[in-house]
């Protein structure tokens, strides 16, 4: 993308978090849902194919420029950014690098336009590790039976497509021999269980899938090979680790401001609060965080758009500012005190917010493995 159209592409999503969602979070915490018309903005305006190719209708938006509009995303609630953020990332990302012509063609341009992909790999025995996937797809004549489950989906019940993991070959507990799938939300035996209750992102939807004798042609096959699915997962997901990243800079920033409004505002004794050294150590804390947060998820997206580094740095950069958003959300409601501890202020929503940041798309245990197998690998 041009550097003009991306900063003119930039004001508008900083405009529009601004002055449409950050307005609007407690209808988004109390309803449990995104206005359709925030949606509708958020259609018209490319967001729900950002990164997608442009010959398919996206903007086709580098790593780099991903996580700048993420740092934008995530000062609101997440919900806001989860509603698209598959098409973009993880699910969209499986077809632009592994699909056919064909698939690109027929899926790609929906998704750009508003429909919606779900990334269906997670299962109750299969969550960071893929080893122990139990969902089955076997070939019958032209096409494929999928029977299994999976749990914790992102958008399911919004789902116009799942972007379905299975094996196809005979190891069971292995991550060699896994397909992945495209499987229509409208297909028969495919069924959404309840929306999950979670602690916090209010109006980011999860669910359980059920496919039972889920008939789809041989052509739903992603990029018609069987026995690559674990390799075409693990590519997305490292991507979309820079991204989980930015958007836990752009909620730190967030608690930033609020936090130093807060201690400007807030009296103790006739004083400020923020004149207390305490408190304006646990701001500095924040600050420094984000900081280093800001620079690493940079760094980060320009060596992986270069190819210089696609495995430690993503990793490294999803493990610190997961980490540190949690923490900079700690601190904040010690700082806000009592009222920190409220429903409906701000830093209580992202406290609850944040912890999900440290488990999703690889936890913080796995990241340190990541990054502790690379570096030893680079010495042998």
């Amino acid at each position: 993308m041009e550097a003009a159209d991306f900063k003119d592409v930039l004001d508008v999503v900083r405009r529009l978090v601004r002055e449409d969602v950050v307005p609007r979070e407690d209808e988004i915490e109390e309803t449990d849902a995104i206005p359709q018309d925030i949606r509708q903005k958020a259609v018209d305006m490319g967001l729900f194919g950002y990164t997608l190719p442009e010959e398919y209708g996206g903007l086709g938006a580098s790593l780099y420029e991903d996580v700048q509009l993420a740092f934008e995303f995530g000062y609101t609630t997440p919900s806001f950014r989860s509603m698209f953020g598959t098409n973009n990332g993880i699910a969209g990302k499986v077809l632009v690098d592994a699909g056919t012509e064909e698939q690109q063609k027929h899926w790609l341009p929906r998704l750009a336009g508003g429909a919606v992909a779900s990334f269906a790999l997670t299962e109750a025995e299969a969550g960071s590790d893929p080893s122990g996937l139990a969902t089955w797809a076997c070939r019958d004549g032209d096409a494929y039976v999928i029977n299994g489950s999976k749990r914790f989906i992102t958008n399911a019940p919004l789902a116009d497509l799942f972007v379905v993991f299975a094996r196809t070959g005979e190891e069971r507990r292995s991550t060699k021999g896994i397909s992945v799938f495209l499987v229509e939300a409208g297909r028969k035996g495919v069924t959404v269980g309840p929306r999950d209750h979670k602690t916090g992102q209010a109006g980011a939807w999860t669910a359980e899938v059920f496919f039972d004798e889920v008939s789809v042609p041989a052509s739903a096959l992603i990029g018609g090979e069987e026995g690559a699915g674990f390799g075409t997962a693990m590519k997305s997901l490292v991507r979309g680790r820079v991204h989980i990243a930015a958007l836990c800079v752009g909620m730190a920033q967030r608690i930033l401001e609020e936090s130093v409004a807060y201690a400007a505002a807030n009296t103790q004794g006739g004083r400020p609060i923020g004149e207390f050294q305490l408190v304006q150590a646990m701001l500095a804390e924040i600050q420094t965080g984000l900081y280093a947060g800001r620079a690493m998820v940079l760094e980060a997206a320009r060596q992986y758009d270069s190819g210089e580094d696609r495995r430690i740095g993503p990793s490294a950069a999803k493990l610190f500012c997961s980490e540190m958003v949690s923490k900079a959300a700690d601190l904040a409601v010690q700082i806000h005190g009592g009222m920190g501890y409220m429903r409906g202020t701000v830093v209580e929503r992202c406290f609850r917010d944040a912890r999900v940041f440290r488990i999703y798309e690889g936890t913080s245990e796995i990241q340190k493995l990541i990054i502790g197998k690379a570096l030893l690998k680079d010495v042998k």
